[in-house]
């Protein structure tokens, strides 16, 4: 969840009153938001040679953007209380009747291909309320818009820029500009170099730095305001003094870009000359000619079932009882012509409202959880049950277990050449789940063997004595992309020993102990294969030629189960290159199965 930081005294004067902590406490519950720390007891940090006012840390559902700011927070306790009502938002053309125009180019679909903008005209600042605003931008950068790769806002002084605005997309050589808060300029490579250590801008170069074009926005005298989502130009910075803003939004998301620019002038509007309007901007797409006007500040309108509110919440409610109670969570609500039915008007800022369920979730909170009728249900639908497969492993591990084996518990995430080089194994490509950007070179993939984590395991606890028997029950993951998620799972037995000697008997051991639990009956050769019956589970093992394997100690086990014949895994002693890239000094043998197959 997101944490909001308010001035404690601040937002009490917004809601007109005082609050104890534990008032306040209550009033977020109730609103569905949640008091994490009030710092006035605490030892507050020195700011500027003056002691830090106390401060309320809010955290915030993560789909609630409206609420990321101070205003967006006092707006809505205040509709919350019945103090306010909720604002008219309004688009409000330039006294001229001209629009300000972006212009897109056509280049900028190779890169970042919607703009969105808007101009808030005659806003005051102060220090509060700039810092709010950068806040948001920043609050926004990291929830929405995922660290700036779906969308970035752009803010300028627009007294300092003239339109109309081009957005462009342009070869990084040919971008020259100088940095937000610097004094040299430089073009695109040269800034990707300067920046490149930066501990707030250098992780967001990554998401243009490959690309052979760079999105530009200029205005019409070539001024780049800025060069998203990196950096605006220091040309058009804003400030205290900044009475007309221009905010440019880009985007490779359409919706979140139109959310984004919603959340960020519905929340500052409130501080223009003529408090909730904002100045349209004009988006051209010169290669087609087509143009719209944005932001759209229009309600949504939708119904939601009277019925439907009232079995969920357990309640009795008139449609025009329960069009009262959205009004307090800043709706515009009223019944329906048609019987059963609420006509709701979902604000501006409200994106996350996608389904009458949603709209139900507000009425409970607008009528008070604490309030809302309790009962114990009259019969329930379900009987709690563990998944075969976890009910399953939960078997093989106790009987492991019972056998004198150890369990560990490795990560899922292992390095590229763990998974595969390490055990003389090919990649080819097919296989392994791949993280797109991984975080250290030891979370490259998603593991397809349980061998790498046992033999990390072993090699961090080497120094114990030996022999060291351990074991995981535990998913592998491989692609698979006849499936919608393009991945599937397999729940696999793994075992190693590590001792003086190779320990390979004791790994058979453990393999015959399992499959008899399975209630699996050992066979030998195609006579053992012909006398059995057709649908008697049993297994055999075969010689195995894997070079993770010692030449001639490793084997395949093989099922057949139903009449069905499956390979489920291996057994053997590992190879000495296998050994020696996991830094051991003593044979391992290890033996890995699927046990799905047994479901």
């Amino acid at each position: 969840m997101p944490m909001v930081t308010v001035d404690k005294a601040a937002l009490f004067k917004e809601l007109g009153r005082d609050f104890t902590t534990e008032e306040f406490e209550d009033l977020c519950f109730e609103f569905g938001i949640e008091l994490d720390e009030d710092t006035t007891d605490q030892d507050r940090p020195i700011v500027d040679g003056k002691r830090e006012p106390p401060q309320l840390k809010i955290d915030i559902p993560a789909n609630r953007y409206d609420l990321l700011c101070f205003e967006g927070i006092a707006l809505m306790l205040n509709v919350y209380l019945g103090r306010k009502s909720f604002p008219n938002y309004r688009l409000v053309p330039p006294a001229s009747g001209r629009l300000e125009k972006i212009i897109v180019k056509e280049e900028t679909a190779r890169i970042r291909p919607y703009v969105s903008g808007a101009i808030l005209r005659n806003i005051t600042f102060d220090k509060a309320r700039y810092d709010s605003f950068i806040s948001l931008q920043d609050k926004l950068h990291q929830n929405l818009a995922r660290q700036r790769t779906l969308v970035s806002i752009g803010t300028h002084d627009l007294d300092t820029i003239k339109g109309p605005f081009t957005y462009e997309a342009l070869p990084p050589k040919d971008i020259r500009f100088i940095p937000l808060n610097q004094t040299q300029e430089m073009d695109g490579e040269q800034l990707m170099t300067f920046y490149e250590k930066d501990k707030h801008l250098g992780r967001y170069l990554h998401i243009i730095r490959d690309s052979p074009v760079y999105p530009v926005i200029y205005d019409s005298n070539r001024v780049v305001c800025s060069l998203p989502p990196i950096i605006n130009g220091d040309h058009s910075k804003i400030t205290l003094d900044t009475k007309n803003v221009f905010i440019e939004i880009t985007a490779t998301d359409k919706t979140k870009l139109e959310i984004v620019n919603k959340i960020m002038v519905t929340m500052f509007s409130l501080y223009t000359a003529e408090p909730f309007t904002v100045e349209p901007v004009e988006i051209v797409s010169e290669h087609n000619g087509e143009s719209r006007v944005v932001p759209d500040l229009t309600p949504r309108s939708t119904q939601a079932e009277v019925a439907y509110i009232n079995q969920c919440c357990g309640l009795n409610l008139s449609a025009e009882e329960i069009a009262q109670l959205l009004k307090k969570m800043a709706y515009n609500a009223r019944p329906s012509e048609t019987p059963g039915l609420i006509d709701v008007d979902i604000p501006p800022t409200r994106a996350d409202v996608l389904h009458q369920a949603d709209i139900m979730e507000d009425v409970a909170v607008a009528y008070g959880y604490n309030e809302l009728p309790r009962s114990f249900p009259s019969k329930s639908g379900t009987i709690a049950a563990p998944l075969p497969v976890n009910k399953l492993t939960d078997i093989v591990r106790t009987e492991a277990a019972m056998a004198g084996w150890t369990e560990v518990l490795p990560l899922i995430l292992c390095s590229h050449d763990e998974n595969f080089a390490w055990l003389n194994r090919h990649d080819d490509g097919n296989t392994a789940v791949k993280l797109a950007n991984p975080k250290t070179q030891e979370f490259q993939v998603v593991r397809t063997s349980l061998v790498p984590g046992l033999l990390k395991t072993i090699r961090e606890n080497k120094k114990h004595a030996v022999p060291i028997k351990i074991f995981e029950v535990s998913d592998v993951a491989f692609k698979d992309l006849s499936l919608e998620r393009k991945s599937r799972n397999e729940r696999r037995f793994a075992a190693a020993w590590y001792g003086k000697t190779s320990g390979f008997e004791v790994v058979h051991g453990l393999l015959d102990r399992i499959m008899a639990m399975m209630k699996s009956s050992f066979i030998v050769g195609e006579e053992g294969l012909q006398n059995a019956a057709v649908n008697d589970s049993t297994y055999w093992i075969e010689e195995l030629d894997d070079p993770m394997y010692f030449a001639g100690h490793g084997a395949s086990v093989h099922v057949r189960i139903g009449g069905k014949h499956h390979v489920i895994g291996s057994f053997g002693i590992l190879h000495p290159t296998v050994l020696e890239k996991y830094d051991l000094k003593y044979p391992v043998s290890v033996l890995e199965i699927n046990i799905e197959v047994f479901l």
